[in-house]
């Protein structure tokens, strides 16, 4: 029965190192990499409106946002981070772009709504509409349909009044952003009185999309660049590469360590501190996390907080093997005299890092996320996994000698 704990031991690493040798260079292939460590371009921009008096309402700023992903996708670049700050800001952060001047131009264009005829004439644009006068109702059959109020009620009666008389299917007014048409709605009669409908078999969301956008057009924002940063792609790979070599050799470093001060726990630190690494990433992988610069200091300080959580504990059980007591009993009152430190020391450290991503922003949130994350999988690999280990190691009997355990026999005390 000891046997079989052993055995089981050895299967688990084997099998655990396999999975890590098989997997490792898709999952570092596909970690997403930010503009300091891939190259690329930040900028941060302060919206205002064309209009005198108006207001840049947080639905607006958001709504621009939306639309500066739609024009950045259009260019090809891939998986843009953009984010608003404060009142009237947004932030554009986009890696691995080569067309930087093209791309900017493109950002810094402001964006147009326009209602056009079948001949493609403008016929509306979004000043033409209220602030804020688009929004979502229902009609007869209760589906979703989209409500405008237009500012010149004549001039709106006219040219319903024209397209309507348009023999079907070229009586239409097409919605265009930029030049994407989003919207086809058909013109059956002239619509008085600068109030209408939208209906279009619309979804509830994708009515109060094109509304958002109408009110977008409506009071439009002018983005004014107040940042930029550049960062080359050549620049960003020497970064990475320098940071992942340091953090190589400091692992090997401390990992060698760990083995010739505590011997087997030294060993199954190692283990575990290698599993963190690789389920690390993993989770950085899945939740689409960007690893910046920042990000990897706070990797390579997970890894040692990690290191940390296996020195308490393995400390921990040696004192008590050495006060006497069967590896056994050593390994039950050392892992609950170091669960209580291990714990405190992390989950103030969460909410340390919970405080500085809702207070920060760009690399600071970066920072405090890479390490909640790291945390967390610290204490799923590094308290569980390591403890679960140690414990098959102990109750398989193969290692009896507390000398394995970095304990000579002249320190044991006797009860």
């Amino acid at each position: 029965m000891h046997g079989k704990r052993f055995v089981a031991f050895l299967g688990i690493v084997v099998i655990l190192f396999g999975v890590i040798a098989w997997t490792s260079p898709s999952l570092v292939k596909d970690v997403r990499l930010g503009l300091d460590l891939k190259g690329g371009f930040e900028v941060l921009y302060e919206a205002e409106t064309f209009q005198e008096g108006g207001t840049v309402t947080p639905s607006l700023l958001k709504e621009t946002a939306k639309n500066l992903e739609k024009r950045i996708n259009s260019t090809g670049v891939e998986e843009p981070e953009i984010t608003t700050e404060g009142t009237n800001r947004i932030r554009v952060k986009l890696a691995g772009v080569e067309n930087e001047e093209e791309v900017r131009a493109l950002l810094a264009k402001p964006i147009r709504l326009t209602f056009r005829g079948p001949d493609g004439k403008i016929e509306l644009e979004g000043t033409d509409f209220k602030q804020d006068g688009a929004g979502v109702g229902r009609d007869n059959m209760n589906n979703p349909v989209v409500t405008i109020e237009l500012v010149d009620a004549a001039k709106f009666e006219e040219i319903t009044g024209r397209l309507s008389k348009q023999a079907p299917p070229n009586n239409y007014l097409a919605i265009y952003l930029d030049e994407e048409e989003l919207s086809r709605p058909s013109v059956n009669f002239a619509i008085p009185g600068g109030s209408a409908q939208i209906q279009g078999n619309y979804t509830t969301k994708e009515a109060k999309d094109l509304a958002d956008l109408i009110n977008l057009g409506a009071l439009p924002l002018k983005l004014n660049e107040k940042y930029t940063q550049s960062v080359g792609a050549t620049l960003g790979q020497a970064s990475l590469t320098s940071t992942v070599e340091a953090g190589v050799i400091g692992s090997i470093i401390v990992l060698v360590f760990l083995i010739v001060i505590f011997r087997i726990p030294g060993v199954v630190a190692a283990i575990s501190v290698i599993s963190y690494t690789w389920l690390l990433i993993l989770v950085f992988n899945l939740l689409n996390v960007t690893l910046t610069l920042p990000g990897i200091a706070a990797f390579v300080l997970g890894i040692g907080m990690a290191v940390d959580a296996n020195i308490i504990t393995y400390e921990r059980i040696r004192e008590e093997i050495r006060s006497g007591k069967s590896l056994l009993s050593a390994l039950k009152a050392g892992s609950k005299t170091s669960l209580r430190t291990i714990m405190d020391a992390n989950i103030t450290s969460i909410i340390a890092n919970i405080v500085l991503y809702y207070i920060g922003n760009g690399a600071i949130r970066g920072f405090a996320l890479t390490m909640i994350f790291s945390i967390v999988v610290s204490i799923l690999t590094n308290i569980i996994f390591s403890r679960f280990l140690i414990t098959l190691i102990i109750r398989s009997n193969v290692f009896k000698k507390p000398t394995y355990f970095g304990v000579k026999e002249s320190e044991i005390r006797e009860l």
